[in-house]
């Protein structure tokens, strides 16, 4: 039971609350609920009507109706009643009294002192003043049509906390949402050119992490996973078709230009090593398979030509009912004592698209560490080109290492590339430097990025194809990703009696600049051509494995003015074929009126080989050919070169890269490894043992592309 003190206490709250509440107005009444309901409409972005819909709402009987409404009704008396008692006990009761009165304690807020540039805030304008008022009228309007006490705005609760921490110490205001840096800024790093924003620690005590990019604004959760800036693809990769399947009673000859560029493996290796499958115009497979040495048989002092071919004939792993044809061909090491002395002009692109960690100053890198393995008669001079060229370091003797290097650390990126500014002026460098028997030679580093003066690749290509005349040759190293721009570097070191290379890590450029210096700075044969000739009688079809965008015309091997490719000291050229004996089963009909031909010497050839060049600098080639016979057949698979069965393991791996139907669907990722893993052999520089994480990786990720 209830005392009488407690009824008097209800009666005065329900006194005071009678006398809170304003006299009914019907004319406000209406006016608020006409306001409340236009601002709902604004709010929720659309004054349309309401929509008609497909869905039926459940139909209920009267009796499941009148229990629905009496719930209904009892709760909301219930809360009512709740509410009133709730308020009675704090405004009328000694503790309700001490709870109201009592201040929770207020954090201890930590003032932060920007670093940079406050934003200022805008005051709000007049449109979102009127929605606010709008919005309390409206909770004014809701509760009086439900016979409820409206709450107070929020404009009131917000000044009735802006009072109540008036003596404490305002807390600094919040620091601008921090911009994206730009690649190569500080307080960014760099994992194969990908650039995740540092992370900085939010004030406060909540230690919580704001990835910059975020719009991290709610609460103090931050991103569980560093942002990762995207890099924009606009990335072009020269490449053509794979090659097609020959008849060789209707087509028996094959000629193409060798090959020893390094550039595909290494972009192949730099797309896996970041996550992503490699764009398959990006694999060349003669680049592939000649990123690796080969420990094939070495020129003799008996030997007129500057290499030694070597030819393998074995059974085709992915197919039962073909061959592959292996040709092998390894170039002379001469002494060191006895190289030529070296002119270089390193072209280096300091143009804005090379400002960023994996671009100029790995290229600066790079070029250091080529200085310790010159000699002192070598020479180096740096042309740099960006909007303009010029010329950053004079000829300089290599052995003034320091001058050199101060002239590399002082480039810097910035503005336009004027790539044919910087070329023009490079070769008119290397020419003043040459004299007579010495070896000069333009190293261009780049991003491919050319637009200013020449950019189109064909007028890129007349260019150097006229500056080949002059004897100077051309390097081009690539570097960086998402701007790539592979086919035009494809299109300089091709016509302008060149190599290309990729450089994503500095691992990359001690390879090329100390392990394999002799190969790619010193020539010691130009314009090598490769024509095989098969003899229909025994070969019922053939396929060249790559070479794609180094195919020439039958006619163009013996024309001394037709250029191809350069060989450097102590380097190993591939070549593969994938050849259908006769009696096999073959992929097409033979013709009906083709005449037969009797194979020579009791049918024991498979081909007839034959190999064009041209000693460094001069204009006439010479001629070296052999026969490819049965007796170059391996007993098997496993009894073939450990050399060869590498070749193989890569052929493979490249063409399933590429999707190529002779291969993709028969020769899985296990069957590669396999074939990898047996081929490894000794592996002193972990190479082999890269490549077999490679093929691992590209599994995982064709395993995600597919969803399988």
């Amino acid at each position: 039971m209830t005392s009488r003190h407690d009824d008097m206490d209800f009666d005065a709250l329900k006194e005071a609350m009678q006398a809170a509440t304003p006299a009914p107005d019907a004319a406000r009444r209406a006016e608020n609920l006409r306001l409340a309901q236009e601002n709902f409409e604004t709010a929720q972005g659309s004054r349309t009507a309401p929509r008609q819909t497909s869905i039926q709402a459940p139909k209920r009987g009267l009796a499941d109706g009148v229990f629905q409404m009496m719930m209904t009704r009892l709760i909301a008396g219930l809360t009512a009643t709740t509410a009133i008692v709730a308020v009675g006990v704090l405004g009328f009761t000694p503790l309700g009294t001490d709870l109201m009165n009592s201040r929770v304690s207020e954090p201890e807020i930590e003032e932060r002192v920007p670093e940079g540039p406050l934003d200022t805030a805008e005051a709000p304008d007049a449109e979102a003043t009127d929605d606010e008022t709008g919005t309390e009228l409206a909770a004014d309007a809701i509760a009086e049509e439900r016979g409820e006490v409206a709450p107070e705005p929020a404009s009131v609760i917000a000044d009735g906390i802006a009072a109540d921490m008036a003596e404490t110490e305002a807390p600094p205001p919040a620091l601008p949402s921090p911009a994206l840096p730009m690649p190569g800024q500080a307080g960014n790093s760099t994992v194969g050119g990908l650039l995740s924003a540092s992370p900085q620690l939010r004030g406060g005590n909540s230690g919580a992490i704001i990835q910059q990019g975020y719009g991290n604004n709610v609460g103090n959760i931050a991103p569980s996973e560093p942002y990762i800036a995207p890099t924009p693809d606009r990335e072009e990769f020269a490449n053509d078709d794979d090659n097609p399947l020959r008849v060789t009673a209707e087509d028996p000859v094959s000629t193409f230009s060798i090959d020893v560029d390094t550039a595909s493996y290494a972009i192949l290796r730099s797309s896996l090593q970041r996550g992503q499958m490699p764009d398959p115009d990006a694999v060349r497979i003669e680049e592939m398979i000649n990123y690796f040495p080969y420990d094939f048989a070495a020129p003799t002092e008996d030997d007129i030509s500057p290499f030694r071919p070597t030819v393998t004939v074995f059974e085709t792993p992915w197919n039962p009912d073909t061959r592959l044809l292996h040709i092998g061909l390894q170039g002379e090491m001469p002494l060191i004592e006895e190289r030529p002395a070296l002119n270089l002009v390193f072209l280096i692109d300091t143009s804005g698209s090379m400002n960023d960690p994996s671009k100029l100053p790995l290229l600066v890198q790079s070029f250091r560490l080529m200085l310790d393995h010159l000699n002192p008669e070598d020479q180096v001079a740096i042309v740099e080109y960006a909007g303009s060229a010029g010329v950053a370091l004079a000829p300089t003797p290599a052995s003034d290492r320091d001058a050199i290097t101060r002239a590399l650390n002082g480039l810097g990126a910035g503005g336009s590339t004027n790539g044919q500014g910087g070329l023009e002026q490079a070769y008119a460098l290397a020419g003043d430097m040459t004299e007579e028997g010495e070896v000069s030679r333009v190293i261009l580093a780049t991003d491919g990025d050319f637009n200013v003066g020449i950019s189109d690749p064909d007028a890129l290509t007349d260019y150097i194809a006229a500056q080949r005349e002059t004897g100077i040759y051309l390097s081009v190293l690539g570097f960086g990703r998402g701007n790539l721009q592979d086919d035009t570097m494809q299109a300089l070191a091709q016509n302008g009696n060149g190599t290309a290379a990729y450089i994503d890590t500095l691992a990359e450029a001690r390879r090329l600049f100390r392990d394999d210096l002799p190969a790619s700075l010193f020539p010691i044969a130009d314009d090598v051509k490769i024509q095989v000739e098969f003899n229909p009688a025994t070969v019922a079809e053939y396929r060249l494995i790559g070479y794609e965008t180094r195919l020439l015309n039958r006619e163009d091997f013996n024309n001394d003015q037709v250029d191809a490719g350069e060989v450097g000291s102590g380097a190993s050229v591939t070549a593969l074929y994938e050849i259908t004996p006769v009696g096999a089963r073959p992929s097409s009909d033979p013709l009906r009126y083709q005449p037969r031909t009797s194979p020579p010497a009791g049918g024991q050839e498979l081909a007839f080989l034959k190999v064009r060049y041209k000693a460094p600098g001069g204009t006439e080639s010479q001629l070296m050919s052999r026969p490819i016979t049965r007796a170059d057949r391996a007993a098997s698979l496993s009894r073939a070169p450990e050399a060869t069965r590498w070749a193989i393991a890569v052929a493979a791996f490249s063409q399933k890269l590429r999707d190529d139907p002779w291969v993709a669907a028969r020769f899985g990722w296990d069957d590669i490894e396999s074939l990898a893993q047996g081929a490894r052999g000794q592996d002193i520089d972990g190479d082999r043992a890269e490549f077999i994480t490679l093929v691992r990786a590209a599994a995982d990720g064709q395993v995600k592309v597919s969803g399988h």
